[in-house]
Order: C-alpha cells, then sequence, then structure tokens
C-alpha cells in the first residue's frame, strides 16, 4: 500500500507525550510566548501519569525538620548505587520544593498539615519524611492539575496520534510523522525543536505494571533512529508483589503497604522465606531483597501453580484489613473473588520502572540531536541503579518544565527552519511497508516477546540466559516482514501495535546488551554469574546505533561529584532502615 497524502501541522514546539512530563514542558512553553502542539497515543486523562499512587518527593522539613536538599540528594544518589548523574539529582533535589508547592496551588491539592503546611510521609528508603500525597492517588491528581492549567493556556492535545518517526536533516530534528489512531490519517508535524515524554519500556515483560499498549519502548525506538543515545538501560526496577491472576492485569501491583501491615511471604512449602534473605527485617526488608527472594522462590520450584508465592494477612482481623488496606481488598475480591482476610494473595514481582532511557544533558535536556529533547521516565540518568519511591513524580515536573524552558529558548534562537522532503518521504515508506497481509499475527509474537524478556532479562538473570534471549528475539524480528497489518477508516490498531513491536523488540535488544556488558551486579541488574558489586566498575553503559541499524554498546566513566558535593556524601551510608515507610 503506497500512501504519501498528509496533513501538515506548523507549531514552535512539539511535545510527544501528554503525561505529566509532556504537559509540564507544553505548559512553559506557552508560558514563552510559543506555540506548541502535544501528541498522545492513548486518553491524556489516562496517561501512565495516574499510576503513580504514593506521593512526590521534597525536602521541605514540614515535619522533619532536620530534612535537606543535601539529604534527598544523599539518598538519592546512594541508592542508585553511585552510578546516577550527580548533577541530574542535585537539580531535582534543589528544585523539587519550589514546584511541589507551585503544583499544588494548580490544583493538585496535597493533603495540609493543621498549619496549612503540606503534609508529608516516609517513602521507601528516603531518611526523612519527605513525601506530599492526595490519598493514594498522587498521580492522577497532579496530571488533573496540569491538564487544568493547560486548559486554561489553551494548549492543543491530540491524544489519538501515533508518531512513527521523528524528522532528521544534518542531526536536526525539524518535527515528526503521525497517524491517527482511529482514522490512519497521517499528519507531518514541523517544529523547531521536539520533546519526547514517551514513558518506558516496561510492558516488555510478561509480568509488569504497565497496561496494555502503554511503556512499549516506543521513545527510545524513535531517539535511537534519531541518533541519540541510550544509558543505564540494564536498570529496569521490578516491584516485589504484582498480581498473578487474571492474566488481563497480570501484574498489577500490590501495595508493599500489605507487608507494611503485617503480611507474611509463604512459599509452597509453607515456609516464611524472607528468614533466608533478610532474617533481621524480614518482610519488611528493601524492595530490591524482597523482589529477589520472591523472584528465586518461584524459579527454583518453590512458587505457586500460578508462578508467584503467597502474601498472607489473613492472621489481621478483617476489620483492620478493611481499614488499612481499602483498596487491596477490593482488588483481590473483584479481580478474582477473593476475601484476603480469608486467604492468602498470590503475587510475584513485575516490571515496574525504567531507570536507563535517552541520554541527555542534565540541565537542559538536550540530546545529541540539535531541537530534541526528553523528560521524564523516557530519559535515563536520574535513577542510577535503583529508584527511590517519589522522585519520579519530582522528576516529570522539573525536568518537564526544563525541557519546556531550553525547547523555547533553541526555537527562539534558530534563524532558520530546515525541512527534507526525502527525511518525510522516508517516513510515508516506514509506514507504508508494514500495510499488508501476512501470515503472523502481532498480538502473539508481543506475548511472545514478553515470556522472553521475563524468562531470559527477569529479575535475575545470567549470560546463558541473556544470549538466548537476543537469539530468541532477532527471530521474532525477522517475522516482522511477514505480520498481518489490514487498517480501514475505522481502524487501524494493527499498524500502531505492529509499531509498539518495532519499538519493543530494539528496546529489548538494547536492554539485553547492556546486561551483558555489566558483569556485576548492582541494585535492580542482577546476574548470578556475577553475585556481587565490582567497585571497580566505574562506568555508565551507553547504546548507539550504526549506520546500518546496528546496535553498539560502548562504556563512558561516571560523572564526577563536585567537591561540594563530595564532602556531604563523604562517610554516609545509604538509609536501609525502612520499618514503617513501605509505600509505593
Amino acid at each position: 500500500m503506497q500512501v504519501t497524502n498528509h496533513l501538515t501541522q506548523i507549531t514552535n514546539v512539539l511535545v510527544i507525550g501528554c503525561g505529566g512530563a509532556g504537559l509540564r514542558s507544553a505548559i512553559e512553553i506557552k508560558k514563552s510566548g510559543l506555540d506548541v502542539i502535544i501528541l498522545g497515543k492513548r486518553p491524556k486523562t489516562d496517561a501512565h501519569t495516574v499510576l503513580a499512587a504514593g506521593g512526590i518527593n521534597a525536602a521541605l522539613g514540614n515535619l522533619d525538620k532536620e530534612d535537606t536538599w543535601e539529604q534527598h540528594f544523599i539518598d538519592t544518589y546512594l541508592e542508585g548505587y553511585g552510578i546516577g548523574d550527580p548533577l541530574k539529582i542535585e537539580i531535582m533535589a534543589r528544585e523539587s520544593p519550589s514546584l511541589v508547592k507551585e503544583i499544588d496551588k494548580w490544583g493538585a491539592n496535597f493533603a495540609k498539615l493543621k498549619n496549612g503546611e503540606l503534609d508529608q510521609r516516609f517513602f521507601g528508603a528516603h531518611k526523612y519524611r519527605r513525601t506530599c500525597y492526595s490519598g493514594d492517588f498522587t498521580g492522577l491528581s497532579i496530571l488533573r492539575a496540569l491538564l487544568k492549567k493547560a486548559d486554561l493556556l489553551k494548549i492543543p492535545i491530540f491524544d489519538n496520534q501515533y508518531v512513527t518517526e521523528l524528522l532528521i536533516r544534518e542531526n536536526t530534528c525539524f518535527g515528526a510523522m503521525s497517524f491517527n489512531t482511529s482514522s490512519s490519517e497521517r499528519t507531518v508535524h514541523l517544529a523547531d525543536a521536539v520533546i519526547l515524554c514517551t514513558g518506558g519500556h516496561t510492558r516488555l515483560w510478561k509480568k509488569s505494571s504497565s497496561r496494555k499498549n502503554e511503556n512499549t519502548g516506543d521513545g527510545y525506538y524513535l531517539a535511537l533512529k534519531a541518533g541519540c543515545e541510550l544509558i543505564d538501560m540494564e536498570m529496569v526496577q521490578f516491584h516485589p508483589s504484582g498480581m498473578v491472576l487474571p492474566e488481563e492485569i497480570e501484574g498489577m501491583l500490590v501495595t508493599e503497604a500489605v507487608r507494611g501491615e503485617g503480611g507474611k511471604l509463604i512459599n509452597n512449602k509453607g515456609e516464611r522465606f524472607m528468614k533466608n534473605y533478610d532474617p533481621l527485617r524480614m518482610e519488611l526488608s528493601t524492595r530490591d531483597k524482597v523482589a529477589i527472594a520472591n523472584y528465586t522462590e518461584i524459579i527454583e520450584g518453590r512458587g505457586t501453580k500460578n508462578g508467584g508465592v503467597f502474601l498472607d494477612i489473613s492472621h489481621k482481623s478483617k476489620e483492620y484489613i478493611v481499614e488499612k488496606l481499602p483498596n487491596i481488598y477490593r482488588q483481590f475480591l473483584e479481580a478474582q473473588m477473593l476475601d484476603i482476610s480469608k486467604s492468602p494473595m498470590e503475587v510475584a514481582p513485575t516490571a515496574h520502572y525504567s531507570m536507563g532511557g535517552i541520554l541527555v544533558n542534565p540541565e537542559t535536556l538536550s540530546t545529541s540531536v540539535n531541537g530534541l529533547f526528553a523528560a521524564g521516565e523516557v530519559a535515563g540518568g536520574l535513577h542510577g541503579a535503583n529508584r527511590l519511591g517519589g522522585n519520579s513524580l519530582a522528576e516529570i515536573i522539573i525536568f518537564g518544565k526544563r525541557a519546556g524552558i531550553a525547547s523555547s529558548i533553541y526555537s527562539k534562537k534558530i534563524n532558520h527552519q530546515l525541512r527534507s522532503q526525502k527525511a518525510i518521504s522516508v517516513a510515508h515508506t516506514n509506514i507504508n511497508k508494514f500495510i499488508k497481509s501476512g501470515d503472523e499475527l502481532v498480538r502473539p509474537l508481543q506475548h511472545e516477546l514478553r515470556l522472553i524478556m521475563w524468562k531470559c532479562c527477569g529479575v535475575i538473570k545470567n549470560k546463558n540466559l541473556l544470549l538466548e534471549g537476543f537469539s530468541k528475539i532477532e527471530i521474532i524480528e525477522s517475522k516482522l516482514k511477514n505480520i498481518d497489518v489490514r487498517i480501514d477508516k475505522y481502524n487501524c490498531e494493527d499498524l500502531a501495535l505492529i509499531f509498539d513491536l518495532q519499538s519493543s523488540l530494539l528496546s529489548a535488544k538494547a536492554t539485553i546488551i547492556s546486561a551483558l556488558e555489566r558483569e556485576e551486579s548492582r541494585g535492580a541488574h542482577q546476574r548470578s554469574d556475577f553475585t556481587n558489586l565490582n567497585s571497580k566498575f566505574k562506568f555508565n553503559c551507553l547504546i548507539s546505533m550504526d549506520e546500518n541499524n546496528n546496535l553498539k554498546i560502548s562504556k563512558v566513566p561516571l560523572k564526577e561529584l563536585k567537591d561540594t558535593l563530595k564532602k556531604i556524601i563523604a562517610g554516609v551510608k545509604k538509609e536501609d532502615n525502612i520499618s514503617g515507610k513501605l509505600l509505593e
């Protein structure tokens, strides 16, 4: 099918992604007096941001007066096992207090203390109470506040657009190609600058807290094809407990508060197995250690018949459970007809957050491609080898704003706009080549990829598994050209799915290549053939694509700490006492 027709939209800055990072970027661009357009592939009111439940971090010291931005920096840097970008971490720690207050004034309506200041609670491995929140729906409240602000500023949001390609000429991004996910109508978006805010790639795993058709790695694909580099792709955070049934919601989070309220982890032998992994803290151990324990029990044959372990809170009274864990009580009752006050839950680790991503300048969020920026989960550098809960919502508003400012400055400075009919023609060709009859279907291949990533690149991996996974992914990749894709004016789901799969395959390969390169266990990256952290490994893994579309890996030295930051880090240990702090 050869289509070359398209609509044309022109704007100063194009934002791809209508979650929190994209909205915050666009707001800043509009405030600078420029035109901006936001594109999204799912409803703007249901972006992945809504799933961030627990809160947003800011060292306000409203409850713990000792808290400072320096302590926030320490907690984030050390919990990331020393491979995060110090400047990016410092920016987040310094700027989050003012921006958290700002988003609250815009309508996020965070919980307040009696004196009117923002309430704060503990969250994971933070030393002090610095997490501001709106019940257990903080991400949703932030998204609604940003949408309200965007609406006041009359920012156009087109949340039915699938971006297939960034338009590049002479290492400069001048726009993007998209198609309407309902009608398949194509649009060429011409812009001075483009910001990627497309999320991560955790839907690549069979058990994932991401929902269908989101976090498929499309931002990584677009960036690599454009000429950007990816950093720390081996660093994927697995939450210890996700649902195992029913299959359509497999991986949905089961809050860590269940363990905080006394939940016990038990294998199929009736053994409370955390005594073998952390006998002191048991179920109150850190997120990465509990995930490793659960995964080990499952793969070594001590799991449930459904591929999980038991999480039992039934020794508590029903009244206590309903009071302390109302959402989880309803979640299992509605999904499985299971009364958790009478029977144990089944849970398994679930792919939860992409800590690696596009390599960006930490101050401007610019990439190695002129006019191309990236913010939010799609960008790497902040979290290192492990993410602290509550930092991701801070990340989207802080670096979303910065990307908006930097892209506006870039747009105002350029003297002329590059254009390329050749780049537009190639973008059409890359869509047309998929629209044909074939013997393969996309959904089964997506499912196969998720099984491969879970088995071969899961919580614990080794060289043989990673190589097996890479080989199997290449087999799926060879089937792309034979996939059946049919579209009409009412439905083009097949077309969106094949682009999702194409992005997922490339992102999966980048993850495996990076995991092979890092021959140690560090934070979320765990290898059974290299079980210890190697203190001599002072590098980040970078992935790039050559002119033949092959992925290349290189290692770059870690960013140096400034002298002032060296002083505050000196002699400090990670905050491992998380009793009473278990929240998403």
